[in-house]
């Protein structure tokens, strides 16, 4: 289980895109191989107009990274990250998702290490 965990991004949707495209993508390759190609990607939290370029760039990825496989999260504290992370490890036909995080919902779900 890998995370990669993105930086603070620009408020606006389409500056945010064009500096994750920039800077992170090209880390993220490198990452998925140095992971042995299973990959999280944490997104800091963020409001709903971020959520379509976001799980357009995981799923691009995921396609380009093939059979490696990536998916990403939102939010969320380390725990519930680790969580989701350990979740993708251990579901070997999913990739290219983008779940958001919140700590009360996601327990339920996604059960949190002691």
């Amino acid at each position: 289980m890998a995370i990669y965990e993105v930086e603070a991004l620009p408020e606006a949707p389409l500056a945010a895109a064009a500096q994750f495209h920039a800077r992170h993508v090209p880390l993220i390759e490198l990452a998925i191989e140095a992971a042995g190609g299973c990959l999280t990607v944490a997104f800091p939290e963020s409001d709903h107009t971020h959520r379509g370029w976001r799980l357009a760039a995981i799923q691009m990825l995921a396609r380009a990274l093939a059979p490696g496989r990536i998916n990403a999260v939102s939010g969320g504290s380390g725990r519930a990250i680790t969580a989701a992370a350990n979740y993708f490890a251990c579901a070997p036909g999913l990739t290219g998702q983008l779940i958001s995080l919140d700590d009360e919902g996601a327990a339920a779900v996604l059960p949190l290490p002691s």
